[in-house]
Parts: structure tokens; sequence; C-alpha cells
């Protein structure tokens, strides 16, 4: 059995009380739950893991090598300036999904840019909560390592 980390980041704990109109009404449990069935479906195993401190998330992704085969990673807000993040990434052997809930490139332009992506195996955005469930897809029938 494979096991996926997904990684949440700062505010994504608001995710059903805060803007809506952009980022849906489901709450973060909620999103993870229906990631948690789609994995158990397609015989993988998934944890969670929500912080809205960077050095957290650092150090959850530091220990993916050790455990897990893959990571879907929304860093939220520090997706346009976490360096330390982005080191780490690019530092790990465990292939990261780069995921957003809006479209980063229809919204402020200083959300246009990830720092993160040049050194994530994918990145996806805009398709709301079902970004994550594309994740998921992505790694059942693209990336299969």
């Amino acid at each position: 059995m494979r096991n996926i980390l997904m990684i949440n980041g700062p505010n994504l704990n608001l995710l059903g009380k805060r803007d809506n109109d952009i980022y849906g009404n489901k709450t973060l449990n909620e999103i993870e739950n229906l990631c948690i069935e789609k994995c158990k479906d397609l015989n993988y195993k998934l944890e969670t893991f929500s912080s809205n401190s960077e050095g957290s998330i650092i150090d959850k992704l530091q220990m993916s090598d050790e455990k897990f085969d893959y990571v879907i990673l929304n860093a939220g807000a520090f997706s346009h300036y976490s360096i330390a993040i982005r080191d780490t990434v690019e530092s790990i052997n465990t292939p990261v999904i780069e995921v957003h809930i809006s479209n980063i490139y229809a919204r402020e332009s200083f959300r246009h840019s990830s720092v993160i992506s040049s050194v994530a195996k994918g990145s996806i955005s805009g398709f709301g909560y079902k970004t994550y469930l594309i994740a998921i897809d992505a790694i059942n029938e693209v990336l299969k390592i």
C-alpha cells in the first residue's frame, strides 16, 4: 500500500468560513475525509497535516522521506514567498504535488507566482476542493512511482 501525506498551510483551517466565493464552502475536515475515502478506494493510505506555522510544515516535509511515497502540498500564502519551504521540497526525495484551491493566476498579481512550483513534481490549481482529488488521480494514473 502506498502512503500519501497531505499538508495544508496557513488559513486553510478556515475553509468553509473564509471567502466562500474563492475557496468554496467545504471545510478542511470535509475535504480531508473525501480524500481519505478516495485513497481507500485506490488502496492508498492518506495522512493529513495542517499548520499555520512555516517551521512545522518544513519539519513534516523533511520527515516525509521516511514514511511517505507522495506529498500533496497546499502551502497557502507560503507558496508565494517561502524559500525555506521551497528548499525543503527540493531537498527531499518524496515527489510533491503542489495544489491550490483557487486559480492563483486569476487573482491578485502577488499570487501569480509560486516559489514551490519549480521544484514540485507538478502543480494543480483552480478546481476548488476537487484540486486535491485531481492530485490523487495524478498520483494513481500518472506518477505510479
